[in-house]
């Protein structure tokens, strides 16, 4: 079936990229991280919290409560509420949803804001019961958690595109460079594509650095009208273009592409540009093997040639490659729940804004997001990506 051409994002800014530090652990509840995150979002925005009329929420350890919940909690009157629970690609989509509430008229600020608790026991918990299939298919046999899912998809892309830990230690490394400027991330120590080859084994072929470290923190933005956040004096960046699709290749027997292949050619003409026209990019980096498909179905390169691309691309901000994951990805800044499918997304309007400070991107100009998430047994089925520019 032909689709007629989207609407764009015209009248839209987006504004205030805000994260609540990670920490390894903590007692407090998603509650808190994401109330610390709205308040850090609207700090030094001239925006009071009564004026925020539209509130996009994500987590994943907010139950018992819900985003009515979280509204009634702050002390919020809204015309205009969302949930977004699709795991990493959630940021993207939350940006989307609030996108369009604002052209609409339903809200005039929007805040999106993700938080996530790691207590101890809490990661445990959350698998065992993560969905109806994993509690029915997976969790009875021993196979819970991302680990065998990705060691599942790793293997399988490693036999069919004929690629080595070698290859997904470049990205690493490069990442942790980028990281190491990043005072936001977790792990800032130096690593050598050694250190990465011997680390310990989780499941083959992954081992220790191929997989995100679970953490707490929060991740936020400001959706509103560009004379809006004109009067406040707030720079801001502009959306060029969004897509998302949702269980793509069903047939296939394990994931080696996903939405992105799809949809890619549908977000470059919402953008008018191609990939050759990307200042950087932030992909969804759970486990290296996801950003090698993102670079891939994206159009960065031809399917099964992302080795050779990032030995060709420096990933690192200022070597004159691709900048890919400029603050250093989830694998070094952590993992903060689904508030890390908002952390791209955040890493990117800081570039755009220019308030990366350390590992600024020189004429950071365009830059695009990818997202990935709720991942069942052999893949995940949430995709999402946007373009994002500069403002005026």
């Amino acid at each position: 079936m032909r689709r007629g051409r989207p609407r764009g994002y015209d009248g839209v800014a987006v504004a205030q990229p805000y994260t609540e530090p990670y920490v390894r652990g903590s007692e407090r509840n998603a509650t808190w991280f994401l109330g610390r995150t709205l308040a850090g979002v609207l700090k030094d925005s001239g925006i009071a919290r009564d004026a925020v009329d539209g509130l996009v929420v994500t987590s994943m350890s907010l139950a018992p409560d819900s985003a009515p919940a979280v509204a009634e909690h702050f002390g919020m009157s809204l015309r205009w509420l969302e949930s977004v629970p699709c795991g990493g690609a959630s940021g993207v989509i939350a940006l989307q949803r609030a996108a369009r509430a604002v052209q609409a008229g339903d809200a005039e600020v929007v805040a999106c804001i993700a938080g996530d608790t790691s207590s101890r026991g809490s990661f445990a918990d959350l698998v065992s019961r993560f969905s109806r299939f994993s509690m029915d298919a997976v969790w009875p046999y021993g196979a819970a958690g991302p680990n065998a899912v990705f060691a599942l998809i790793t293997a399988a892309y490693m036999q069919r595109y004929d690629v080595r830990r070698e290859d997904f230690a470049r990205l690493c490394v490069e990442q942790r460079e980028n990281a190491r400027a990043n005072p936001l991330a977790l792990l800032r120590e130096p690593m050598s594509a050694a250190d990465y080859l011997t680390a310990r084994p989780i499941v083959e072929p992954l081992h220790l650095y191929d997989c995100v470290m679970p953490c707490a923190g929060g991740e936020g933005f400001l959706v509103l009208g560009e004379e809006r956040a004109a009067s406040l004096g707030l720079a801001d960046a502009r959306v060029r273009g969004i897509i998302e699709r949702h269980n793509a290749y069903p047939a296939d027997a394990v994931q080696l592409r996903g939405g992105w292949a799809e949809e890619r050619d549908a977000l470059y003409a919402q953008a008018g540009v191609g990939p050759e026209d990307i200042d950087f990019i932030e992909t969804y980096d759970d486990y290296p093997v996801m950003s090698f498909m993102q670079l891939e179905d994206l159009g960065f390169c031809e399917k099964g040639r992302a080795a050779e691309f990032v030995r060709h691309h420096s990933a690192v901000v200022g070597r004159g490659g691709l900048p890919h994951n400029t603050g250093g990805g989830q694998l070094s800044t952590g993992q903060a729940g689904y508030a890390g499918g908002y952390l791209g997304l955040v890493e990117a309007l800081r570039q755009l804004l220019g308030r990366a400070a350390g590992r600024q991107v020189e004429a950071a100009n365009l830059g695009l997001v990818s997202g990935f998430g709720y991942v069942n047994f052999d893949r995940g089925v949430c995709t999402s990506a946007c373009i994002l520019a500069r403002g005026s």
